[in-house]
């Protein structure tokens, strides 16, 4: 049972951000920054990435901890009202981030995951870092 009524519940969810969210926006201004292109919400691509980058025939999705479920993470709770209704909307948010990694990896994609709690102001630098490193390492393919 819910603890608000559906009418307060469902202009609570419509504020919440799909695109364009403040994770995803260091991400994007990081790699900018350093000189990577990307493009941005490919519907063309198994799971709709946040950033695409064509050159390194790499993805990468910036998953908030607690719509994706991250394990171990304080972020990732399920709500104390309906916890039967978020157990199943995680299980099923967690089975279809696998199923879209699985696709792209089988379409030569390299999938790259950062989660909402890696940039927080003690880890964000050293992630980031970690990231850059690692687009760095792929090999750039020819279009």
């Amino acid at each position: 049972m819910d603890i608000v009524d559906a009418n307060t519940r469902s202009q609570m969810m419509s504020g919440i951000r799909a695109k364009d969210t403040k994770p995803e926006m260091i991400v994007r201004r990081f790699l900018h920054s350093n000189g990577f292109r990307y493009r941005l919400h490919d519907r063309k691509l198994p799971g709709t990435p946040d950033l695409v980058l064509p050159k390194y025939r790499a993805v990468i999705f910036v998953h908030g901890c607690f719509w994706h479920h991250h394990p171990d993470c304080d972020k990732a709770y399920i709500p104390a009202s309906d916890t039967e209704k978020w157990m199943h909307k995680f299980q099923t948010n967690r089975t279809r981030d696998e199923r879209n990694v699985t696709l792209l990896t089988q379409m030569g994609w390299h999938v790259i995951v950062v989660w909402e709690c890696e940039l927080s102001a003690r880890r964000a630098a050293s992630q980031l870092n970690g990231l850059k490193d690692s687009l760095h390492h792929l090999q750039v393919t020819d279009r």
